[in-house]
């Protein structure tokens, strides 16, 4: 017996990006890995392409000026000395990391993805997000964070409902998150916040966040499938998975590859019967067994279930 969960009738659009906390939810930006330094590299370009412009302008003044002077070009001022670290220093700069910022903004696309991970005609799952026609979005939130966060504590307003009522998934977990510390008396320094785009998760895996736990990521591959290698990337804590997962990878691989093929996109699920003695369990899986129960069993069941069929 199996189960399939029917398609919904119509995609929901997925929320922007949440801000960051405690900024407010209308000047939302997107977190990148850069963000987390001292200094983010859109500015540390800007700095080094200034640097570079204004040591590469003076030096050349002054190779002008010792030429129309006929001093050594080697001789050097203290004024010369910092003018040339810093050209060098910026030089260093900007052939290593120039247009990084641009270039990490393109990390997550799905058309980086297709070379190594294998595509699916089906659309993605869509969070479910607030319409204007939900009485919860309609009652939005105002006020800061710290009244939202004292409101919660008291119990005046669920924590479930703040991704709704505020519109804003990064904000929402900030604001839970300090409400649990508070409820608790523990902090939750060892748990990131940043960094994740929680309106991803809104109505799918998990409800109510207040973080992320980071998983390391292995590589296993190549593996030949219809044809093409693809490289298959496994987050597990576990020793061992991804060699042994590589090592299978291999074996297809010296074994022609292998063919897939994909009849249907749904899930399945395996209903629990408990009886009190095994001989009352062999007799309902013979009954089962019988093609004519087993019809019989389909049309009753098909008829009262309308999210799954048997």
């Amino acid at each position: 017996m199996e189960f399939r969960r029917r398609a919904l009738s119509k995609p929901h659009r997925s929320l922007t990006p949440a801000g960051a906390f405690p900024a407010k939810s209308g000047s939302s930006t997107r977190v990148q890995a850069s963000d987390a330094l001292p200094l983010p590299i859109r500015h540390t370009n800007k700095l080094f392409s200034v640097l570079f412009m204004a040591s590469m302008y003076y030096l050349m003044c002054r190779w002008r000026e010792k030429i129309r002077t006929g001093a050594p070009l080697h001789t050097l001022t203290l004024s010369d000395i910092p003018a040339i670290v810093g050209f060098i220093a910026s030089l260093v700069y900007l052939i290593s990391f120039f247009g990084i910022a641009y270039v990490q903004s393109f990390v997550s696309s799905h058309y980086d993805e297709d070379d190594f991970l294998l595509s699916s005609d089906q659309p993605a799952p869509c969070p479910l997000t607030c319409s204007k026609k939900s009485p919860l979005a309609a009652e939005s939130l105002f006020g800061d964070d710290e009244e939202i966060v004292s409101a919660v504590v008291a119990g005046k307003v669920p924590s479930y409902v703040l991704e709704a009522k505020l519109g804003d998934c990064r904000r929402a977990a900030g604001i839970r998150r300090e409400a649990i510390s508070r409820l608790t008396g523990r902090g939750m320094e060892g748990l990131p916040l940043d960094g994740f785009d929680y309106s991803s998760i809104l109505g799918q895996c998990c409800e109510m966040p207040v973080g992320y736990v980071q998983l390391p990521v292995g590589i296993a591959g190549p593996l030949l499938l219809n044809g093409k290698e693809y490289f298959v990337p496994m987050a597990t804590t576990e020793g061992c998975l991804v060699a042994s997962t590589n090592r299978g990878c291999k074996a297809i691989a010296l074994s022609d590859g292998a063919v897939c093929v994909v009849l249907k996109d749904g899930m399945t699920r395996a209903p629990v019967v408990r009886f009190a003695t095994a001989k009352r369990a062999a007799e309902l899986k013979f009954f089962l067994e019988d093609p004519r129960n087993f019809e019989t069993l389909e049309i009753v069941f098909n008829r009262y279930i309308c999210h799954s069929f048997l």
